[in-house]
């Protein structure tokens, strides 16, 4: 389906790819952060002023004018209440986050945060325990799955979901029609249509593919049954040199070669240049997220192209994908706990997500409001279906930082892409890694 040029996204690539150096760069100045669970002083002051960061977008203007908005009906109805929002870059987030869990007195009350940074928050104690606070709120109910895990760790809650990416598959209808090919319905089938792109254009890449790109490659391993870690004696044990993980690897890792995308250029792309490469022209297929439409449209390719949920391995299936996206989280050195769990879930719920996405396009984590956007923008909907079909997220471990600033994944795919290892031998060996970043997290 063509995507409306009106609506233009503003997601960051935070949100679905990988945030390995700013997450790892984050928990490791906070390592010295307090443990404690409470550094308000037990104060829980009914009014004054409450502190909120919320992340700078490329075009931040709408979002502005919704949390306006949003505040502005707030400040309302908590008479003596004032709130201060201020807008920080994320790529400037870690020596904030750091500030703010060493010193509660620079600390806001509430911020909002990526979701692979929840487990490593929590264990330098900076998130406050709003368990009750979520089970209690009438709209929580509705929330995503997917979205609520990320959001909890060792099954206590710490924060609301406040917006979901994931990817699907984009490809071009121009080509399609002119090969006379239908849409992949099948894993084994999106393989074997890329490499008859490639044989009939040789100048383009069947499907863009990255050895880089983690997010791209996990719904080949979560399609094929394997897991990134399981959990096991209150940490995780890795899982990712499984018989159903290594099947999904080698699915994918057949997609680097001349017949398809060659490794010697393609090993070392990430997502962001895989949606490069389509969006130029250069690509017949690639898989790309909600939030790359925009870059999508503003290509080569804008009115020959449509998207479709990523095939998985039986016929009328959908590969799981990762579930990106950011959360709002209550600090624990607030001295305003009930204001900011309020205000939290008042930027947070269906009416607020709801203008955003108008506004952003940012996709909400209830699936009713979801349901409501996708009717009245049909671009979101083979997102919206990936979504409903079950997605997946990383482990609720402090230790993932480490694992995916490390590039363990994408070491292991660019080994086996490059040939310098099997899929059996780089699997293990991410596999240790991975167990030893586990085991050093506690």
């Amino acid at each position: 389906m063509k995507f409306p040029a009106r609506l233009s996204v503003r997601f960051s690539a935070r949100t679905a790819a990988p945030v390995a150096a700013l997450v790892v760069a984050a928990l490791t100045a906070t390592a010295c952060a307090p443990e404690s669970s409470d550094n308000s002083g037990g104060k829980d002051e009914k009014s004054g002023t409450l502190r909120v960061w919320l992340f700078q977008e490329v075009n931040n203007g709408p979002k502005k004018k919704v949390v306006d908005a949003t505040v502005a009906a707030f400040e309302k109805a908590h008479e003596g209440t004032k709130v201060n929002v201020e807008y920080i870059p994320i790529e400037t987030r870690a020596e904030k986050v750091k500030a703010a869990f060493n010193d509660p007195k620079s600390a806001p009350d509430l911020m909002e945060y990526g979701n692979t940074d929840t487990a490593g928050y929590v264990k330098d104690g900076g998130l406050a325990d709003v368990t009750k606070d979520f089970t209690d709120w009438s709209e929580a109910k509705d929330t995503d799955p997917t979205a609520k895990q990320s959001v909890t760790v060792d099954g206590k809650i710490y924060g609301a979901p406040f917006f979901v990416g994931v990817r699907a598959l984009y490809y071009r209808t121009d080509i399609f029609k002119k090969l006379g090919l239908e849409v992949p319905k099948t894993q084994s089938e999106l393989i074997e249509t890329a490499e008859q792109i490639r044989q009939a254009k040789p100048d383009l890449y069947g499907l863009a593919v990255g050895g880089a790109f983690t997010y791209g490659a996990m719904p080949f391993v979560w399609s094929n049954g394997g897991e990134i870690a399981e959990g096991k004696d209150g940490s995780y044990s890795a899982t990712i040199d499984s018989p159903q993980a290594q099947k999904g690897i080698k699915a994918y890792t057949s997609l680097f070669g001349d017949d398809n995308c060659p490794a010697a250029k393609c090993a070392s792309m990430g997502g962001n240049d895989t949606i490069t490469a389509f969006a130029s022209g250069k690509a017949g297929m690639a898989i790309g997220g909600d939030f790359n439409h925009a870059a999508v449209e503003a290509g080569k390719v804008k009115g020959k192209y449509a998207v479709v949920p990523l095939p998985g391995l039986k016929e009328g299936s959908i590969a799981p994908a990762f579930a990106g996206g950011n959360n709002l989280g209550v600090l624990n050195s607030t001295s305003h706990r009930t204001l900011a769990v309020d205000l939290m879930e008042e930027l947070a719920s269906k009416k607020t997500q709801g203008e955003l996405f108008d506004a952003m396009g940012f996709l909400p984590t209830f699936s009713d409001v979801r349901q409501d956007v996708a009717k009245k923008e049909p671009f979101v909907e083979p997102f919206v279906k990936t979504l409903a079909s079950g997605t997946k997220f990383v482990p609720a471990s402090p230790a993932w930082a480490q694992i995916d600033a490390s590039l363990v994944l994408p070491t292991m795919f660019q080994e086996i892409a490059s040939g310098k290892k099997d899929v059996a031998t780089a699997s293990k060996d991410a596999a240790k890694k991975m167990d030893d970043a586990f085991s050093s997290a506690g």
